[in-house]
């Protein structure tokens, strides 16, 4: 099948984050074509609260939407990037920051940390915990937010933190006050052409909806790409064991850190995301590995509220991705093309580049379908990158104290592109160097990949008993440490940024 012309009228089944984004972006890009969002009040959000890389803001300024006007109502904070407690049990490698890029790293620290990295892996004594090299983890050890004075023309890359179903009902009212229309049903059933693409949808009620493309967005059922056109779904299972959360909010601090929190357990990770009224807390787990009731009283001992009366919600995870993002004329973004688990929050971003990506196929193609194939290998690759990039966390772990974490560790069942990069880790002269002349940076770049394995500290035993710096390389950490420091002076603090002058409210 070939959709031929531009479409008159798209249809996006499901609301919630994926299907008001897809609105946005789709209404902003061709405002002369029909976009409908059929919504049905009976489906309930997935999460309490949520994080994102910086594809968030790209999204807002793609669709010309200012923080001022989102955040206060979405509840929503700054994240500079993510910590990471209890992955390792390695003596000064129990915890490690994860930054996202600012434009200062290629000027000083990028470079030297890298140095220091590879002196390291060859066995040589060498500061290599990633918390010492960038200016995102001293404004985070600070509490400083990432928005620098005027005068400082150096700019950090952030996400946010905010309220998944405040976020939802936010973009569908600026979708709505744009012209995009909203339909509220529920879908019974999706009507096939004799070409075997979606010619419409029925209703309860039996009314129907007609469009010429179609966007799913329901979500893990997967009504019209896994339901309908029968798309064939890939399990992570064999890469990725988590498959269950329990979540449950808690009250907020008086200081709002600017980072999302990161807490090995026994059989997962906790995640700690502050919004301005609460923090939304879950824990990532292996069913395999531990009942949902024991997760639940583990994540309750976690956050000392073992005797609060505040209830939980229980959710399962479908996590892998569809053969097919694009099939026919319908396109699948969130849930129902597939699902990474929210170690590294990033499922909005693989959101906003699916519906980037297909926007420029869609148009390139003379509005067809044939650029569907190339589009669909690009959103593959994504998804396999960053998947890759999650199972590393699980794999390189440095504790040995449950059988879920000697599973991982144990885990053969790694793609070759994985592979090539750990073999790079422990046997390349220069990993950043090697990784870029073997392509295989994809979603995340070498000083990520670094990041990830320093800070977990899988590193050889050292060549020799030296365990101090040379007095070279101690002024070099103090000329860093100096340029980092003052650099950090043009930022404000995270509470003020979030505050009624800065225009936001803390509730």
């Amino acid at each position: 099948m070939t959709t031929t012309g531009k479409p008159e009228k798209i249809l996006i089944v499901g609301g919630g984050t994926a299907g008001w984004m897809t609105a946005c972006l789709l209404n902003s890009r061709w405002p002369d074509i029909e976009v409908c969002v059929l919504e049905s009040r009976e489906i309930g959000i997935v999460g309490v609260g949520e994080g994102s890389t910086p594809h968030l803001k790209v999204f807002f300024d793609a669709v010309g939407i200012e923080e001022s006007e989102w955040m206060p109502k979405c509840n929503a904070t700054y994240k500079n990037g993510i910590s990471f407690h209890g992955w390792s049990s390695i003596p000064g490698f129990e915890s490690y920051f994860h930054p996202f890029p600012a434009q200062t790293d290629d000027l000083l620290t990028v470079p030297l940390f890298l140095r220091n990295v590879q002196a390291r892996l060859r066995g040589d004594y060498a500061l290599a915990h990633p918390d010492s090299y960038f200016l995102e983890s001293y404004l985070t050890q600070n509490n400083l937010g990432p928005l620098a004075d005027e005068c400082f023309p150096f700019g950090a890359a952030y996400g946010y933190h905010f309220d998944s179903k405040r976020l939802g009902e936010f973009l569908a009212e600026k979708a709505v006050a744009r012209g995009v229309k909203r339909i509220i049903g529920t879908l019974e059933e999706v009507l096939l052409g004799t070409d075997g693409a979606i010619a419409a949808v029925r209703l309860e009620g039996n009314d129907i909806l007609e469009a010429d493309f179609f966007v799913d967005c329901s979500g893990f059922r997967s009504l019209l790409m896994q339901g309908a056109l029968k798309t064939r779904f890939m399990g992570f299972e064999d890469n990725l064991f988590n498959d269950s959360a329990v979540v449950l909010p808690s009250e907020i601090s008086t200081t709002i850190p600017p980072e999302t929190r990161s807490t090995a357990l026994s059989n997962g990770w906790a995640w700690k995301i502050p919004l301005t009224n609460r923090y939304g807390n879950g824990y990532v787990y292996s069913s395999s590995h531990i009942d949902a009731d024991r997760a639940e009283t583990e994540l309750r001992q976690h956050l000392g509220l073992l005797e609060s009366d505040t209830p939980a919600r229980h959710l399962t995870m479908k996590v892998g991705r569809v053969a097919s993002h694009w099939n026919k004329n319908c396109l699948a973004v969130g849930l129902s093309q597939g699902f990474i688990e929210p170690l590294e929050a990033t499922a909005i971003a693989l959101s906003f580049e699916t519906v980037r990506r297909f926007m420029l196929h869609f148009e390139r193609g003379g509005f067809t379908n044939q650029g569907a194939d190339a589009f669909n290998r690009e959103i593959n690759t994504k998804f396999e990158g960053i998947r890759d990039y999650i199972v590393c966390h699980y794999k390189v772990n440095q504790r040995r104290d449950t059988d879920y974490w000697r599973d991982n560790a144990a885990n053969t069942k790694l793609s070759e592109h994985l592979s090539r990069i750990l073999y790079l880790w422990q046997h390349s002269e220069n990993f950043a160097q090697e990784m870029q002349a073997n392509h295989l940076g994809g979603s995340y770049q070498p000083k990520s990949w670094a990041c990830l394995l320093a800070g977990y500290g899988v590193f050889p035993p050292l060549r020799s008993s030296k365990k101090s710096p040379t007095a070279e390389a101690s002024q070099e950490q103090d000329q860093l440490a100096d340029f980092i420091r003052r650099c950090a002076l043009n930022f404000r603090p995270h509470n003020e940024l979030l505050s009624p002058a800065a225009g936001q409210s803390v509730i």
